[in-house]
């Protein structure tokens, strides 16, 4: 249960003309099933050399072995392609047509589409660091297509057959496609990343909603940031104690909820609900 004054002022924003932005990281999408990364899992063997993600998925790296990271991406697309959306990503759904789409944006660090799937709308959902449905060339053509959907499923050890990597050639220039993500080398920008419509749907925030981020990569700190030296209340759902969750306690900011978003959600859902 959310606390009382939590529940009243939900009440209260929902029947103002404030906006509110959601922003999302791995946590939520961990209760559908879809690793993190953090523990042994995510290790990955170049030779003899083990890589943690940080490492390999890399620009740089991209280009020393392009077959051996986009054979640890597609480890990790088989990971998440079955993954379902769970009741957390499916409240946030729910909440964009119910706030309407001048007063919802959402911005997920998360590469895996469920928000989508869930049904919130591209317009309103900045998916900053890309998106496992598309792959663009690697070369200057840029070229921005859907992932091959006849490309089989693979996993840790697996060898791919070459006309299987034919797939991921670029229909305009036939070199290697990569992932249309952002590697951790990389730099955020608007036409891949949605850097201005990120920070603006921050700026433009009468309140703020993280959930299952820890606020390790510098874009979801900036918008929190933002929010916080605007004087917006902050609300951080999280299963442990992060940066941002710290943040808004110390500064009593907003609201600090520990506990899974699937469940959280639905309760900051009810609590607006209960007042139509």
């Amino acid at each position: 249960m959310i606390p009382q004054d939590l529940q009243q002022f939900l009440r209260e924003f929902y029947h103002s003309d404030q906006k509110v932005l959601f922003l999302t990281g791995a946590g939520i999408s961990a209760e559908s099933g879809i690793p993190t990364f953090r523990g042994d899992d995510g290790y990955w063997t170049i030779g003899s050399q083990n890589y943690t993600p940080m490492q390999i998925a890399t620009q740089w790296m991209f280009h020393q072995y392009p077959r051996k990271v986009w054979r640890w991406v597609l480890h990790y697309f088989n990971n998440a392609r079955h993954a379902q959306p769970n009741p957390g990503h499916e409240v946030i759904a729910r909440l964009e047509p119910l706030f309407g789409s001048e007063r919802f944006k959402l911005v997920t660090q998360n590469v895996d589409g469920l928000h989508l799937a869930a049904g919130n709308t591209h317009d309103n959902t900045y998916t900053i660091h890309g998106t496992l449905a598309q792959v663009r060339c690697s070369h200057s053509c840029d070229e921005i297509v859907p992932f091959p959907a006849d490309l089989g499923h693979y996993t840790k050890g697996d060898i791919m057959p070459e006309e299987e990597w034919e797939k991921l050639a670029c229909p305009e220039c036939d070199e290697l496609m990569r992932p249309h993500v952002l590697f951790f080398d990389e730099y955020y920008n608007e036409p891949y990343n949605k850097y201005e419509s990120a920070l603006r749907a921050a700026f433009e925030a009468d309140l703020l909603v993280v959930v299952g981020t820890t606020g390790a990569t510098s874009l979801p700190w900036l918008i929190f940031e933002t929010v916080m030296n605007n004087d917006k209340p902050i609300i951080a759902i999280n299963l442990e104690p992060t940066t941002f969750t710290q943040t808004v306690e110390v500064n009593e900011l907003g609201w600090v909820l520990f506990g899974k978003s699937g469940e959280i959600l639905p309760e900051i859902e009810k609590a607006i609900m209960n007042d139509q």
